[in-house]
């Protein structure tokens, strides 16, 4: 009975032991992924930015640069997409003026091509593959490029005093996130481009 007893805590121990060294393995490996976020981060425009929007998705970037660089884009094409949505909405809103009308509708345009060129560049990311990965990468930072020209336009719309301040605040505050988040897509594509052909 005894043995049995003693046979029993050893099982529970050695259980003990090989959950523990799994659990710090697993926090180590969780440690190193955000490490690995933050220090490629501090290469981009706005690091903090960069790592508030990318380390929830640490696991499944671990430390590879194209997962990185494939999840920036993936966070800039849905904030893109949402607030596309948004100021759709708020171009339907009554009592705007003619000029904020008109920036509106320009910036719902450029919104859109933004979002199909941030769309496209994501579809290539996805099947990058060696023989052609210097056309293919070249494509994709082009897109992004001018992703964030479509992005900067739409945000000088809403400059000067013609605008309402509380309509300007909001667009141009989304607008602005968006330019900064595919800047550091950019960059974290761009990094991705050196570490694969340095």
């Amino acid at each position: 009975m005894e043995g049995s007893s003693t046979c029993h805590f050893l099982t529970t121990l050695l259980f003990l032991s090989i959950f523990t060294s799994y659990i710090n393995s697993t926090s180590a490996a969780g440690q190193t992924n955000t490490e690995f976020i933050r220090t490629s981060c501090s290469t981009t425009s706005y690091p903090r930015l960069c790592v508030t929007s990318l380390s929830s998705h640490s696991s499944a970037i671990q430390t590879s640069p194209k997962l990185l660089a494939h999840t920036a884009l993936s966070v800039t094409l849905n904030n893109t997409q949402s607030t596309s949505a948004m100021m759709l909405k708020l171009a339907q809103t009554h009592g705007l003026k003619p000029r904020e009308v008109g920036a509106m509708r320009d910036c719902i345009e450029e919104m859109g091509d933004s979002v199909d060129l941030l769309r496209k560049s994501f579809g290539e990311m996805s099947q990058i593959k060696g023989s052609n990965f210097e056309l293919m990468m070249s494509d994709i930072q082009t897109w992004v490029s001018a992703a964030l020209t479509d992005d900067d336009t739409c945000s000088d719309g809403f400059a000067g005093n013609g605008m309402n301040g509380n309509m300007k605040n909001i667009v141009r505050g989304r607008i602005v996130n968006i330019a900064h988040l595919t800047s550091n897509a950019l960059a974290l594509i761009n990094n991705y481009a050196t570490s694969v052909h340095g």
